[in-house]
């Protein structure tokens, strides 16, 4: 299964949004982070933990943006790369959440964390009810 098909739709802010104009769109849209996008193309990501930390790290913060506090250069997946290599890079880049993007690097969503928690679990529904299906004293609760 590729990437896209798990990445959802993504929010995206421009680096020069203040702090709390992040807070109140992340608040707005229910989200924990927001993709900074230049030209279609991811060039940082802010999370609801980078906005805390600025918060304990700043007197402050009203003029604050989101290039001041967001990752730079976060890790991207391509959109064909396989739900395999998801959890891999996150891993790698030591990240819960990867935009999505294509082959000219464009924006085209986000994957999380949960999204490779909520596939697996579907996968292992799947591995159950074969097991289940090929025992010979399996009886399912009704």
């Amino acid at each position: 299964m590729p990437v896209e098909n798990l990445a959802v739709g993504v929010v995206t802010a421009s680096a020069d949004a203040s702090v709390k104009d992040l807070a109140r769109t992340m608040l707005d849209e229910e989200l924990g982070d927001l993709v900074i996008a230049e030209d279609d193309k991811p060039v940082g990501i802010v999370t609801d933990r980078d906005i805390a930390l600025a918060v304990a790290r700043y007197d402050d913060l009203s003029e604050l943006t989101a290039e001041d506090i967001m990752t730079p250069d976060p890790v991207t997946i391509q959109e064909d790369a396989t739900a395999v290599d998801l959890p891999a890079t996150m891993a790698d880049g030591r990240v819960r959440r990867i935009p999505v993007v294509d082959d000219d690097g464009r924006l085209v969503g986000i994957a999380t964390l949960d999204d490779v928690v909520a596939t697996a679990g579907e996968m292992l529904d799947d591995v159950a009810a074969v097991i289940e299906s090929q025992s010979r004293e399996f009886e399912p609760d009704e």
